[in-house]
């Protein structure tokens, strides 16, 4: 299972981190690192306030999986109206790192799209041509020698 980042700091560093590999609409961006974790509440007290204070006896979080890949998307509404289309992209942004995971470095991955998939080529908003085409990119995009 790949890891999601949460943190924005994570996605800062990533996006102002040189593209790892580039196509047609999508940039990949990697780093050899290891996400950044949630900050504590600075003292007792502070602790006893939150709901979740006396959790700390569960077992650990299924979202907390051993993996070293860890995967963000950024897909801007400018670029993806629809949020069919979006939830299309990102689906298929988590199965090509999914592919790709025993070929890919470990550490954090943000696949960003740059720029919009033309209309008059893919009328609807979640269509198999559509699908096929994204697949196609990432895959090509994900590939070692694509670097």
């Amino acid at each position: 299972m790949i890891g999601r980042l949460v943190h924005s700091a994570d996605f800062q560093r990533l996006l102002a981190s040189p593209a790892w590999s580039r196509s047609a609409h999508f940039a990949v961006h990697h780093l050899p690192v290891r996400p950044s974790v949630a900050k504590k509440p600075a003292s007792k007290a502070a602790e006893s306030e939150l709901s979740t204070g006396e959790l700390n006896n569960l077992p650990p979080s299924v979202d907390k999986s051993p993996d070293d890949h860890w995967l963000g998307a950024v897909l801007p509404k400018r670029l993806a109206r629809r949020a069919v289309t979006r939830n299309l992209l990102r689906r298929q942004i988590r199965a090509a790192i999914d592919r790709h995971r025993a070929t890919l470095p470990p550490g954090l991955w943000v696949v960003r799209l740059r720029s919009t998939f033309a209309r008059t080529e893919f009328l609807s908003a979640a269509s198999e041509p559509l699908r096929q085409a994204a697949r196609a990119e990432l895959d090509r995009a994900l590939q070692p020698r694509a670097r």
